[in-house]
This record gives C-alpha cells, sequence and structure tokens, in this order.
C-alpha cells in the first residue's frame, strides 16, 4: 500500500525553483531515504511534505487522501511526524516531560484543563513504552540540555513516536555526531524500522547511513530527481557519483 505520494510537486520562490516538478511514492513499511548535494531542494521538499508551505503546482497525498491543502499541525493529527536539523526539545524539562507533552497531545489533551486517573496511567504507559524503544528508559529523569547530542537526538526522536505517527520524517538524525552516536542513532532508526515497522523517510548526508538503511533512495539534485532505486542501483549510477558521491568522497 502506498502511504505517502508526492504527485508532480513543484515549489517557488519568486524566479527560485526550489523544487522541480518532484514525485515520489513511499509504501507503506518502507525506509526511504532523500540524498543531494547542498542546494538540491531536500529541506524544502521535506517541508512540503510535512505541510510548512504548499507546492506552487502539484499534490501531496497521505494513504490516498489529496492533503496537500491541510496545514501542518492536521497533518500530525492524521499520522505524520518529523524531526528537524536543529534538535527540537525542551531543555530545561527532563527526558519523560518531554515525552509527556507529546504523548498528551496525542491523546488529545491539550486544551483540558484536566485528565483523570485513568488517563494519566495510559499517558503514563505509553512514555514508558516510547522510552523503552528509543532506550532512554534509565535516562527519563535527566534534563535533555544535559544530554549529550545523541541522546538529545533519541529524545527528539521519542517526541515524535509518542505522537503515534503513521509516517515518521526525520531531517539529518545523525547530522554533527561523531562515529559511536552516529552509530547508535543509526541501530535506533534500524530497530524502529524493522522490528516496529514505521514507515520512515529521512534526509541525509552520511552515506554510510544511508547505504546501510534505505530500502530505497530518491536523489534530488537543482530541485529535480536526478535518480532513484536501490542503493545498490544509486550506487552504480555514473551520474549520481558525479553529482553528489564523488563530492562527498
Amino acid at each position: 500500500m502506498i502511504l505517502l505520494e508526492v504527485d508532480h510537486a513543484t515549489r517557488t520562490f519568486g524566479s527560485l525553483v526550489a523544487v522541480n516538478d518532484v514525485s515520489m511514492q513511499v509504501e507503506e513499511g518502507e525506509l526511504r531515504a532523500i540524498i543531494g548535494p547542498n542546494g538540491a531542494g531536500k529541506t524544502t521538499f521535506f517541508n512540503l511534505i510535512s505541510g510548512f508551505f504548499p507546492p506552487s503546482k502539484g499534490r501531496i497525498l497521505l494513504r490516498g487522501d489529496d492533503i496537500t491543502a491541510v496545514p501542518a499541525a492536521r497533518r500530525v493529527e492524521l499520522g505524520m511526524a518529523r524531526t528537524f536539523q536543529v534538535t527540537e526539545i525542551f531543555p530545561e524539562l527532563n527526558i519523560r516531560e518531554n515525552v509527556r507533552v507529546a504523548a498528551e497531545v496525542a491523546a488529545g489533551f491539550r486544551l483540558r484543563p484536566w485528565i483523570s486517573a485513568a488517563e494519566r496511567r495510559k499517558i503514563a504507559d505509553r512514555i514508558d513504552e516510547v522510552l523503552h524503544m528509543v532506550r532512554l528508559t534509565d535516562k527519563a529523569g535527566r534534563l535533555v540540555g544535559e544530554l549529550s547530542h545523541g541522546d538529545q537526538r533519541a529524545a527528539e526522536i521519542a517526541m515524535s513516536l509518542a505522537l503515534k505517527p503513521k509516517l515518521l520524517l526525520l531531517d539529518e538524525p545523525t547530522a554533527g555526531m561523531g562515529d559511536q552516536e552516529t552509530y547508535e542513532a543509526t541501530a535506533l532508526i534500524r530497530r524502529l524500522h524493522r522490528d516496529d515497522r514505521f514507515t520512515i523517510v529521512l534526509i541525509e548526508h552520511d552515506m554510510r547511513v544511508v547505504f546501510h538503511l534505505a530500502d530505497r533512495i530518491t536523489v534530488l539534485d537543482r530541485g529535480r530527481v536526478l535518480a532513484e532505486g536501490t542503493p545498490a542501483d544509486i550506487a552504480a549510477n555514473s551520474a549520481v557519483q558525479a553529482a553528489y558521491l564523488g563530492e562527498a568522497a
């Protein structure tokens, strides 16, 4: 089943064409990587998918429903969650409190002045479940601002998971990490995909991560799709090597 479909999406900013007639289909349960050199349009493309602004032309569909005009907050309710290049967390709160914020939003408690004991227990169980998934249970009481960069990223992913997404969008999840943190982040993403069966679309610059994780890869260059295929297809593509992989080497 196709979970996400981008249908001939274009986004212009004045005379600048940031995304140019891009189409992509992501199957339910797939892990799709989006790569490309700086300025290729990757973040703009993510912004179209997540609803931060609409395409100038084209459509975005989630499970066959046209969500092109649906705002970002409503897309979260429909099952889309996103992390960012710069970690979006509350550094003055501990990990459990950060995840609680997202869990209460997902449960529809955001605007309620009180919740029952049974509802609080349900939220607590969901928090415990998510912390176990990202392996932060032992650090749940620590302030996020005191954590390593890798643990902060894991906490942000935990917040996204608490929203109960059908589609998880990860924007450069290993950015700024050393080798050990990159290894741990890659292992986390692999578990979420293979064990918990999340559909994941990620932007990533580290080709080790991309080729280790992705089922399929979409390569953007100058706002257009340069290539798409399996990791083996992309590794053998001379145009990709010239535009991106050779540059990164």
